[in-house]
């Protein structure tokens, strides 16, 4: 069998899985439209304008992906680690590459499910009218821009346990949510907090999405900036799975 065939075996019985419990289901879907119902739906001033409510709907978008990858990557990988079962998976002969795809299709498919209310939502009760094409480049690079967040989530999940794997979750979650502009805009920032953010990936993620959102140029730093934190983090987070199987499973 191909490591594709693998992965998407993975996938299949991790979303079984997670299914078993509704209430994680539940959680994943329903927070970030939450979230967007209590920091955004209640000020006339976002909520009436179409560039501050489009704005305010793509960081939610970025909130959502971020949030998927920290906790259904950090905290199910340090579950699974803990388990009998998962240190028997990774004595076999497939492909280390497998289980991991497999967890983050899994996360993918949970991220873009939270993504719909979401939208519903904001289309509803907003004015937050994108052009169809921005749109769909919007949530495109929303995918591709969720890389960093979820290799933050493999690298808890990997050196965590998991009563740790909740609690560094939980922070990291919060740190970049606010930090990188989600629940409080930027330009609300006081100037050495601004500084400091753009250097966050998920202020970058941000950025790019929001932009592309509202048709406008998208600043360069945020693009070399997410480059940068995807490979950099990529090459750590192998370096500390390998690490792992060396000392767990050999």
């Amino acid at each position: 069998m191909s490591t594709l065939a693998l992965a998407a075996t993975h996938a299949r019985y991790n979303l079984v899985e997670t299914s078993r419990v509704p209430i994680a289901v539940l959680g994943s879907l329903v927070f970030p439209s939450l979230a967007f119902c209590l920091f955004v739906l209640p000020q006339p001033a976002v909520r009436g304008s179409a560039e501050f409510a489009t704005a305010a709907l793509c960081s939610m978008v970025v909130f959502a992906f971020m949030s998927a990858g920290l906790f259904s990557l950090g905290i199910e990988l340090a579950e699974q680690r803990a388990k009998p079962w998962a240190p028997y998976l990774r004595t076999l002969p497939g492909a280390a590459s497998a289980r991991i795809l497999g967890l983050l299709s899994a996360t993918l498919v949970i991220s873009v499910t939270a993504m719909v209310p979401l939208l519903v939502i904001g289309g509803l009760f907003t004015q937050a009218r994108p052009e169809p094409l921005d749109a769909l480049g919007a949530m495109a690079l929303a995918v591709v821009t969720a890389a960093p967040s979820g290799l933050i989530g493999i690298l808890i999940g990997t050196l965590t346990g998991p009563k740790a794997a909740i609690a560094v979750t939980q922070v990291a979650m919060f740190l970049l949510a606010f930090g990188g502009g989600l629940f409080l805009p930027p330009q609300l920032f006081p100037r050495w907090l601004d500084v400091a953010s753009a250097f966050l990936p998920v202020r970058q993620a941000r950025e790019i999405v929001v932009n592309v959102a509202l048709g406008t140029a998208v600043p360069l730093w945020a693009v070399i900036g997410i480059v940068a934190w995807t490979l950099v983090l990529s090459l750590v987070a192998v370096i500390a799975y390998r690490r792992d199987e060396g000392r767990r499973y050999r």
